[in-house]
């Protein structure tokens, strides 16, 4: 029976990995069309537009990764694994912080010029 259970997770963990690498994927090729569109004249992003688009993909899926890595070591981990798990946790956690934080600077200066926007466009 914990041979399936082991089995089932680590299943389970593939597809959680593919899901963050599928939304990371995914935001750079929106990204990148965003960009294109600018570059083109269609549309008018902002630099820092873009970059917030890209990074709400970034912070997904870096949550989705360290799901991944935490159900990796749910079945009778050992203690390597778990220190293991406890790095890259960390070093996630942290990337994952610090990304935020650039994500909410990004919200509070596209937010503030989006008055000037449409104060020139009207």
């Amino acid at each position: 029976m914990e041979e399936y259970l082991v089995m089932a997770v680590d299943y389970l963990r593939l597809v959680v990995e593919a899901i963050g690498a599928a939304v990371v994927g995914f935001g750079v090729l929106a990204t990148t069309f965003r960009y294109v569109l600018t570059l083109i004249g269609v549309r008018d992003y902002t630099n820092n537009e873009i970059r917030l688009y890209l990074g709400r993909y970034l912070a997904l899926g870096l949550e989705f990764q360290l799901g991944a890595d935490i159900l990796a070591t749910a079945v009778a981990p050992t203690l390597d694994d778990v220190i293991l798990l406890g790095a890259i946790a960390t070093i996630r956690t942290v990337l994952n912080y610090f990304l935020s934080q650039e994500l909410e600077r990004e919200r509070r200066e596209v937010a503030s010029r989006r008055p000037e926007r449409e104060a020139t466009a009207g």
